[in-house]
């Protein structure tokens, strides 16, 4: 039987089981004999190499018999930043590869910015300006979030006021163009990829902060302070990569010297941001909502066998998800 022709594309906030659900899927392929299927991921810091409890990659374990993509890729020291123009590209060449074999591929992850490009396209916009950037980053976190909020307050609303690379990107776009970061973005729809099938996860907020409060946890009982202080004494925490979520807040606390009574203030401040990351998400969510031919599930009400039996029947079907 030849595979699915629609790509699984599994979307949801942080914590919300997205990774065991495309592992439950592969394996649901299977099960009805539709071939093999193999997962891509769709993170910005899983790609960094070392960079496991922390980004929750798929573990060893988790991977055997079901192939993962785009994972352990980069060094985390590299000096080039890690764009979503590239990830398209090798997520493109990753697919292409995947269905030479037969297999099918699913797209798997929590940037939602790269699912909505692969989706929908991508604002390339106009190309870095270092000397502008330089003057920008000049200027105070305040003074920066001010312009932003003046100038283009669609940008504002989704952009953390600490986030300065978006906040430094979205103000260079304004300078460069004399248009709105935000107003070029709502130009990318095209309208969905017919080969994807858009699968969201829809946890109401006052389930899913516990599972984030608990993920965190289970990170640092894991070793995630052990795997941070591993990458800062190596010198492999490069700029970008320093920015993921608990990686930040770590190495902060390691350089003022790691002090042992300040980490559970350190820990607590990681599952403020994670939790404040997720509410971003919503927003993001609710974007790819809109995107005809989604399909949503509610996992407080089904087992990921349950959710990864009705994904596998949608892609299979003909016509549009039910």
């Amino acid at each position: 039987m030849p595979p699915p022709t629609r790509i699984p594309v599994i979307v949801g906030p942080t914590a919300g089981g997205k990774t065991a659900l495309a592992i439950e899927v592969a394996s649901e392929f299977e099960r009805r004999a539709l071939g093999h299927a193999e997962v891509i991921s769709a993170d910005a810091f899983q790609v960094y190499r070392g960079m496991d409890i922390g980004t929750g990659k798929a573990t060893p374990t988790e991977r055997q018999g079901v192939p993962h993509h785009l994972l352990d890729i980069l060094d985390p020291d590299d000096p080039e930043p890690f764009t979503v123009a590239r990830w398209l590209e090798l997520a493109e060449r990753t697919i292409a590869d995947i269905r030479s074999r037969a297999h099918t591929p699913i797209l798997v992850g929590g940037t939602h910015l790269y699912i909505k490009s692969f989706l929908e396209g991508m604002f390339d916009g106009p190309g870095a300006d270092e000397d502008l950037r330089a003057a920008l980053r000049t200027l105070t976190p305040g003074a920066l979030r001010a312009e932003l909020e003046r100038v283009d307050p669609v940008a504002a609303a989704r952009i953390h006021p600490n986030d300065e690379r978006r906040t430094v990107r979205a103000l260079e776009v304004f300078r460069l163009t004399g248009t709105p970061i935000s107003e070029h973005q709502s130009q990318w729809d095209r309208g969905s990829r017919p080969d994807a099938l858009l699968v969201g996860l829809d946890w109401p907020s006052a389930l899913i902060n516990p599972r984030i409060n608990a993920r965190v946890k289970a990170m640092m009982d894991g070793g995630f302070a052990d795997e941070v202080r591993g990458l800062l004494r190596a010198g492999r925490l490069g700029a970008q990569a320093r920015e993921a979520l608990g990686y930040k807040q770590l190495a902060a606390w390691l350089d003022a010297g790691g002090e042992p009574g300040a980490l559970d203030q350190t820990v607590e401040r990681i599952k403020i941001e994670t939790r404040r990351f997720a509410k971003n998400q919503r927003t993001w969510l609710r974007r790819l909502r809109g995107i005809t031919g989604s399909y949503w599930l509610d996992p407080t009400a089904s087992e990921p066998d349950t959710m990864a039996q009705h994904i596998v029947s949608q892609c299979v079907a003909t016509g549009e998800p039910r």
